[in-house]
């Protein structure tokens, strides 16, 4: 029930302490949907389409190998279960109770495909060396042999010919008795990876590396049904009705096939392949049931597929795992042979399908996933085995088996959900180190059910030995505070516990922290000289410079106000200068900054404020507020206006020292020597506040010509030059001289030579 007693609401309340690191506003981390909670950890739960957690099935281990590598399994009768191994090339035999007994062992290292015909007679393929055996009885003899090197599928008809899919040369061959083969069909690939007969006992073949799902219809003969984008058609399952579910990824066999071999010599590898008998079992993960439910169909038109599908897989780390590729795919081919993408991943590999009537499961290298699609598309995570892969799918009894990779298991899922699980949230990162505050969560339970909550905290990415201990369970209104140490990660676990087939629900999670506030940070600072506007430059030059005005008219004669005589006109500077300093600031908490503006001379200690409460990154002021000589200018921002006192944090930046000139530099004449059409003369220049850079001199105004000192470096304050000038015409003569310094600043004197 969603309601009354039923439905429970556990707020677990805040209580947040200021403290002088921690900013002022608290953050709220929600989990809510399905994307949010299929970043987690499953162990023992569901996740339905619509975000909610629940008990997963009951999850039984059926048979453990003991092997390094299980390759494949097929069903025969009576629920008999037989299991082919790696590296050692063993066949097992499972009776359904989970009894086991080492049934054959092939002098090939690897078993990569076994499957059962019409009568349960056993077959198998052995590699690298590619045989098919035939075994009867607890004897095999051989069968057939391709002469090729791998033997990657089998599958058989309704008249009991066995087809064989082989590698490295991508052909198929149709086996009616021993020895008595024949090539059925070349497909020009280079491995047959997956195979299956239809309704209409059409063969259907999975090929690598190109992709391509063929439909075989006789000896030659055949239709390519699908070209997939990925290079390898891993999992066939054709349907009554003519339609085919087909599984993509991202193919590897020629790297699976090295790996086998060295895995042969190491004795390491882990992989599973199960090939199912045509059987039809339910498996609902629904939003009204309490937990993922398998039942079997009690309707006998509904138990069988007209074919088996047996397909066989040895690949378990894909040849191309490129971050943003697709990964996988799920296909359905129409009977008017128009293909949909029913799913597809960039993260996760599909292994297996199992079609039924209301939904597709199929199977993933995610820790071992079990996912449901809905007719309408929308996923279910059924269950997480925690193991490297699930590699394929077989209905049996009523239920589902499941195989996995890395430990060569097969699990039995149960009708009802376990007893008890758990759900490890992902990995929270708060920026930095916060103070946690409140758990909430959100979901109903009912008599004998219960979800109890733990954190954890550290300090580093992924959880390790530094990271605190799981704390004591969250499930009284009382205990609302989070107990985990104040870190940057933090963690939340979920634990359920059901019985008699009633599981909790689990809706949504909150959990509220306050941030570390983290201080403002100043990149850059940059001081620049530039002319002032137009305005202020025309507002100085308005500015009076007489009490009286003088008009002189073309006939040179003066009005009655110029008995005082005629006054020199004098030209206004060009421009005023202004100081602009501009500085790049940012906040890593994105709160808004204020800033302040100082200054200092080079021989003084005591910062001064030039401006303050400034919100703008810049601020301009003319030049000539500061005396010449050496200047620092240093920014302070804060965050003081989003921040209580006690909380808020700033930074400073100090510019590079800074030469601020508006004086000239004094050019002195000295000793003039004139000799007919020559003429020598000595001068120094001196300027008070910065290095000379630059001497010229100008004769008769005919334009600058540069002249080096002394020593032949323009580079101190205080420099001597000597200028000769010859063949010049008798007469009078101005020279100008003219000296710069590292401002820009001009200084001039004249004198003239007689």
């Amino acid at each position: 029930m969603r309601h009354g007693d039923a439905a429970i609401r556990v707020w677990l309340g805040a209580i947040l302490s200021a403290g002088t690191a921690f900013a002022s506003a608290t953050t709220a981390w929600e989990m809510t949907s399905y994307a949010d909670f299929i970043r987690g950890q499953f162990q023992g739960v569901s996740l339905s389409r619509d975000g909610r957690l629940t008990l997963a099935p009951k999850v039984d281990t059926l048979f453990s190998s003991g092997q390094a590598v299980v390759w494949s399994v097929a069903e025969g009768a009576n629920g008999v279960l037989y299991v082919a191994t790696g590296h050692r090339g063993r066949v097992y035999q499972v009776d359904p109770s989970g009894a086991s007994s080492l049934l054959w062992t092939a002098e090939q290292p690897e078993v990569f495909a076994i499957a059962t015909d019409r009568n349960g007679i056993l077959y198998a393929g052995t590699s690298p060396d590619g045989k098919v055996y035939r075994i009867e009885k607890g004897k095999a003899t051989e069968y057939f042999a391709p002469k090729t090197r791998y033997i990657w599928s089998l599958a058989t008809a309704a008249d009991g010919a066995l087809y064989v899919g082989t590698g490295d040369q991508g052909k198929i061959y149709r086996v009616t008795s021993a020895g008595a083969g024949e090539l059925y069909y070349d497909t020009g690939q280079s491995h047959v990876t997956g195979l299956a007969v239809d309704a209409q006992g059409r063969l259907l073949a999975g090929t690598e590396p190109n992709g391509i799902l063929y439909r075989v219809s006789a000896k030659d003969k055949a239709f390519v049904l699908y070209d997939a984008s990925l290079p390898e058609i891993r999992a066939i399952i054709p349907q009554p009705d003519g339609t085919v579910y087909a599984a993509a990824l991202g193919g590897s066999l020629a790297k699976r096939a090295q790996a086998a071999t060295q895995a042969a010599q190491s004795g390491l590898g882990s992989a599973v392949n199960v090939q199912g008998a045509p059987q039809t079992v339910t498996v609902e993960a629904q939003n009204t049931q309490p937990g993922a439910e398998i039942k079997a169909q009690s309707d006998p038109a509904k138990l069988t597929q007209t074919a088996p599908a047996p397909q066989v897989s040895t690949q378990f780390t894909p040849a191309q795992d490129l971050a943003g590729v697709e990964r996988s795919a799920i296909y359905r081919i129409n009977p008017d042979n128009t293909v949909e993408t029913l799913w597809s991943s960039k993260e996760e590999n599909v292994y297996d399908l199992l079609a039924l009537p209301n939904q597709l499961l199929f199977s993933t290298d995610s820790s071992g996933r079990i996912y449901g699609l809905s007719h309408d598309r929308k996923i279910t995570l059924v269950l997480q085995t925690n193991e490297g892969e699930a590699t394929r799918l077989l209905p049996s009894s009523g239920s589902v088996l499941v195989a996995t990779g890395d430990m060569g298991r097969i699990y039995r899922l149960g009708e009802g959900p376990g007893a008890a699980g758990y759900y490890e949230s992902p990995v929270h990162d708060a920026g930095m180190a916060a103070r946690w505050g409140s758990l909430s969560w959100r979901g109903e339970t009912a008599p004998s059910t219960e979800v109890l909550f733990r954190t954890r905290s550290g300090n580093s990415a992924k959880p390790d030995k530094t990271w605190s201990d799981w704390s004591e369970p969250l499930h009284d209104p009382a205990a609302s505070r989070i107990a985990s140490p104040n870190a940057r990660y933090i963690q939340w676990k979920a634990e359920f516990s059901g019985a008699g087939g009633a599981t909790p629900i689990l809706d949504n999670v909150t959990l509220a922290y306050l941030p570390q506030n983290s201080p403002p940070i100043v990149k850059s600072i940059n001081v620049t000289l530039q002319m002032a506007p137009a305005s202020a430059i025309k507002a100085m030059q308005q500015q009076p410079i007489s009490p009286y005005t003088v008009t002189v008219t073309d006939t040179g004669d003066a009005s009655a106000a110029g008995a005082a005589g005629t006054p020199t006109q004098t030209l206004s500077r060009a421009a005023a200068q202004e100081i602009t300093i501009s500085w790049q600031a940012e906040d890593p908490d994105g709160d808004r900054l204020v800033y302040n503006l100082y200054f200092r001379a080079d021989d003084e200690r005591r910062w001064m404020l030039l401006k303050g409460d400034l919100h703008e990154n810049a601020f301009t002021f003319d030049s000539d507020v500061l005396a010449d000589g050496k200047y620092y200018f240093r920014v302070l921002a804060s965050d003081r206006e989003v921040n209580p006192p006690a909380t808020a944090r700033d930074s400073d930046l100090t510019s590079a020292p800074v030469m601020i000139d508006n004086t000239p530099p004094v050019v002195t004449i000295g000793p003039v020597r004139r000799t007919g059409t020559t003429a020598e003369l000595e001068f120094e220049a001196h300027d008070a506040a910065s290095p000379l850079r630059r001497c010229e001199y100008s004769l008769d105004a005919t334009g600058w010509v540069p002249l080096e000192s002394v020593d032949g470096v323009i580079d101190s304050q205080l420099e001597r030059f000597v200028l000769s000038l010859d063949k010049l015409t008798p007469g009078e003569h101005l020279v100008v001289i003219r000296v710069l310094d590292s401002a820009g600043n001009a200084g001039l004197a004249k004198v003239v030579l007689h």
